[in-house]
C-alpha cells in the first residue's frame, strides 16, 4: 500500500464495489452496509451532483469549453470502442474527487464505496489487501434482463438523432468497460463475482459481505 493523504484514516477503511454497470452494486452494497451497520457512498449520486462543478473547473483550467460534449459526438459518431477509451481515461480524475469526498469523513468503523468507477487498478494502491475490493459484473442474459426492466437502462438520456444507435453504442461501450474491470481485477487478485440473476441481492450481498468478513467481525445488527 503506498503512501497517500487521508487525515482521518477514511480510505485506509474503506470497503469497495466496483464492477459494471447493471451488476447490483447500489442494492448489495446498501444491504451489505444495512446488515452490518456501515455508511455506504454511492459513486454515481456525487458524481451527477456534486461532482459537476470540479468537472466544469477542470474544463477552464485546460481551456476547453465549459459546456458537455455534443450528444451526437458522444452517442452517434464515435462508436463503442471511442467511447469506451474516453470514459476510461476519464475515471482517473473522476475517482480523485471520490478521494476528496472521502477523506472529509471520519468513521472508526469500515464504510462502503460503491460505483463503476472504482477501478481496480485505481483502488489497489490505496488497500492493505485486495480482498478489500469486490468488482461486480453481470452475464450477458442478465444485462439484457437489466436493460429490459430497469427504467434508467432502458435507453440514452439524451435527445439524439438515432436512440437505436445510441442505446447499441452504450451497450457495447458497457461491454467493453466490464471487461476491462474484469481483467484489471484478476490481474491484481480482486475478487470478482459474476451476477446471473439466479440469486437475489440478499444472496449476492451475503457473497461480498464474505469477502470482506476480516474487516466485518462484530459489525452485525
Amino acid at each position: 500500500m503506498s503512501e497517500f493523504w487521508d487525515p482521518h484514516g477514511s480510505l485506509r477503511r474503506m470497503l469497495w464495489v466496483g464492477g459494471a454497470q447493471w451488476a447490483g452494486k447500489t442494492t448489495v452494497s446498501d444491504l451489505v452496509a444495512e446488515r452490518h451497520g456501515l455508511t455506504a457512498y454511492h459513486l454515481d449520486y456525487h458524481d451527477s451532483r456534486g461532482h459537476q462543478a470540479r468537472r466544469i473547473a477542470g474544463r477552464v483550467a485546460r481551456g476547453e469549453p465549459v459546456t458537455d460534449p455534443d450528444v451526437e459526438d458522444v452517442w452517434i459518431n464515435g462508436g463503442p470502442a471511442a467511447l469506451a477509451a474516453q470514459v476510461l481515461a476519464d475515471f482517473p480524475e473522476r475517482f480523485e474527487w471520490v478521494l476528496d469526498d472521502l477523506r472529509a469523513w471520519f468513521t472508526p468503523r469500515p464504510a462502503i464505496a460503491e460505483g463503476w468507477g472504482l477501478r481496480p487498478e485505481l483502488v489497489a494502491p490505496l488497500v492493505d489487501s485486495p480482498r478489500r475490493m469486490v468488482v461486480l459484473v453481470p452475464t450477458e442474459e442478465f444485462r439484457q434482463h437489466q436493460l429490459r426492466t430497469v427504467p434508467r437502462a432502458l435507453a440514452v438520456d439524451a435527445a439524439v438523432s438515432d436512440p437505436d444507435l445510441a442505446q447499441a453504442n452504450r451497450i457495447a461501450r458497457d461491454r467493453l468497460i466490464a471487461d476491462d474491470a474484469v481483467l484489471n481485477a484478476r490481474r491484481l487478485g480482486v475478487p470478482v463475482i459474476e451476477v446471473d440473476g439466479t440469486r437475489d441481492a440478499a444472496a449476492v450481498a451475503a457473497e461480498v459481505a464474505e469477502q470482506f468478513a476480516p474487516w466485518l467481525e462484530g459489525t452485525a445488527t
